[in-house]
């Protein structure tokens, strides 16, 4: 007997996706990316797209960028948006805030023709002027619904006089104006500069490493080089292999300039253009390629389960970040200090800055450190008056958290492993193995591995919870200890801070539980008078009070005069030093030795 043919939904669905993977197969998507108006700041695109055989297609544009917890609404910056087929003009209708559209019916190929307005210079948005054009692009390349994984060429016709591009996307056939995408991942992950760069390489590591000077400087390339080395084949011994066979860093100098942007094979660079003559803007310059070269382990690769494979339309949470940019921000400077970079005097002081950043903040006795992972896209990104009040940043106390947990392991191992040997671990189980992120309960697992103790309390009160640090405990363990250089003082304060502008006084923030806070000072008053009598020097003037004196503030708010009577409290400012105690013992010695990696004397 035939049996009869019983066609389920799950069958239906199944060979709606194979239809669909195939139709993709055979999708051929290119790139045309032009710039006829480059001093109005716009880029133009071409996207072709061939082999269709639907009803319609969709393109969409990412709302945010990997590595920026923040949606920038990036399809914002798109006009002119037109679509055609052998010259015709194909409809097409825009169905939310980043995604057309279009009728492919009875089509084979369609091409997409839209402008990009790109004037916002970041590390993380595009930037299109007369002398050059950075892309970020999450910002330029539309990418077709469901197709994330299609390559793609891409087209590059420079403006004029501009001889350069700069990117990770490999050559087709060697042409450096042609590049590919494997898929959109790696599209989107790998910026594009193109003028007229300075251009210079070196092998660290048995790894190319090309450095794009954009904006003039006063660097000097070969001491660059050999600097940069240091820090690419320290960081590489952390991980055991350095999985690129290229990087590139792009770095644009400015007049004021800073921070970066992380990515697979690549990194973002801001600075100021006069900063490598000065030392101590040398080394900060330093400290910044060694953070974001950090990145092409932890977080592009060592990752949050949550980031990645990307949703490019929503936020992708997770409460990790202070592992992925904390422990960043702490090994920055360390691998300056393990390179020689730094002096352990040197690194000491930038360890003190952090902590007193942490400290200082009164947001660190609100917001826990997996709620600021949490809650970046919210917070993080989108700061006003009030933010140091309520929040903590992920980079700040994460790199706190990274100094405890490396003393702690170094203690607790008399110096056979550190936190190095964590995040080696966690990198080789987790992307090479498992080629997968990690959760959080993994992490924890991974620390206690070579912590060879349970971390249930360390993370019931630092991650999870608001418990006071006890630094001195952590830095005890190496010989050091923390003080305080302003901890006898007993100087007043009204708890605010002052912008003066034309020989007016504006508070521009009042910090939680200070004079300010507790008697009714607003961000946005005008200070006027102080005790019946004009004053410009506000903090000259509080030398001539002490702790519990009252004042009579007069100030303009919203135009009209009021009178604040605030009682004056003693300034909680902190000035943090760490500095050896005294005859430390020989497993102290120990610790210290491996933790900053200082060689015993003989």
């Amino acid at each position: 007997m035939k049996k009869k043919l019983i066609i389920t939904p799950l069958i239906i669905i199944i060979f709606m996706h194979s239809s669909l993977a195939k139709s993709a197969n055979k999708v051929q998507i290119s790139y045309v990316v032009s710039f006829p108006e480059a001093v109005a700041h716009y880029t133009n695109i071409e996207m072709n797209i061939s082999g269709l055989n639907q009803k319609f297609i969709e393109v969409k544009m990412p709302v945010w960028t990997p590595g920026s917890y923040l949606v920038r609404e990036f399809s914002k910056n798109i006009e002119s948006l037109n679509v055609y087929s052998d010259g015709k003009v194909v409809h097409w209708q825009k169905v939310n805030k980043n995604t057309w559209k279009v009728n492919t019916n009875g089509l084979n190929s369609i091409t997409i023709k839209y402008k990009v307005y790109c004037y916002e210079m970041s590390v993380r948005t595009s930037y299109v002027n007369a002398s050059h054009a950075f892309l970020c692009n999450t910002g330029v390349f539309l990418y077709p619904t469901n197709m994330l994984k299609q390559p793609s060429v891409i087209n590059i016709e420079p403006y004029k006089g501009w001889a350069t591009v700069s990117t990770s996307l490999e050559s087709v056939n060697g042409n450096p104006l042609v590049k590919r995408a494997p898929n959109y991942d790696i599209l989107f992950d790998s910026p594009i500069e193109i003028g007229n760069q300075d251009v210079f390489g070196f092998v660290a590591s048995g790894v190319k490493y090309e450095v794009a000077m954009c904006g003039g400087g006063n660097y000097d390339k070969e001491r660059l080089k050999k600097d940069m080395t240091k820090i690419i084949e320290e960081e590489t011994s952390v991980f055991g292999e350095n999985p690129n066979k290229y990087y590139l860093f792009i770095v644009h100098n400015s007049v004021r300039a800073g921070g970066g942007l992380e990515h697979l094979s690549s990194t973002t660079l801001g600075a100021s253009r006069d900063i490598y003559t000065n030392e101590a803007g040398y080394q900060n310059f330093l400290s910044l390629v060694a953070h974001e070269h950090f990145h092409l382990w932890n977080v592009k690769r060592l990752r949050p389960i949550a980031l990645g494979p990307f949703d490019y339309e929503n936020e992708n949470y997770t409460t990790n970040l202070w592992i992925a940019e904390g422990f960043t921000a702490y090994y920055q400077n360390l691998i300056l200090r393990h390179a020689n970079l730094y002096q352990p005097e040197s690194f000491l002081s930038s360890l003190a800055g952090q902590i007193n950043t942490v400290m200082a903040t009164p947001g660190a006795k609100i917001q826990t450190l997996a709620e600021s992972s949490f809650d970046a896209w919210i917070k993080a990104y989108r700061p006003n008056e009030n933010s140091s009040n309520t929040n903590i940043s992920y980079y700040d106390k994460g790199a706190i958290i990274g100094l405890l947990l490396d003393l702690e392991i170094i203690n607790n191992t008399n110096g056979k492993n550190s936190l190095n040997d964590v995040m080696k671990h966690m990198y080789h189980v987790y992307y090479k193995n498992k080629k997968r992120g990690y959760t959080d309960a993994e992490f924890k697992s991974g620390f206690e591995k070579f912590a060879k103790k349970p971390l249930d309390e360390f993370y019931s009160n630092y991650i999870n919870g608001l418990t006071p640090i006890d630094f001195n405990k952590y830095l005890g363990y190496a010989g050091y200890k923390l003080t305080d250089e302003l901890e006898s003082s007993n100087d007043p304060t009204l708890g605010i801070n002052i912008s003066t502008n034309s020989d007016k006084s504006f508070v521009t923030a009042v910090f939680r539980d200070g004079p300010g806070w507790i008697d009714g000072i607003n961000v946005g008053d005008e200070i006027t008078a102080i005790d019946g009598k004009p004053v410009i020097d506000i903090a000259g003037f509080l030398k001539s009070k002490k702790v519990g004196d009252t004042i009579n503030l007069a100030i303009n708010r919203d135009g009209l005069p009021l009178e604040l009577k605030v009682n004056l409290l003693r300034n909680t400012k902190l000035k943090l030093k760490i500095e050896p105690i005294t005859e430390p013992s020989a497993h102290q010695i120990l610790v210290r030795n491996k933790w900053l990696k200082i060689s015993p004397a003989l």
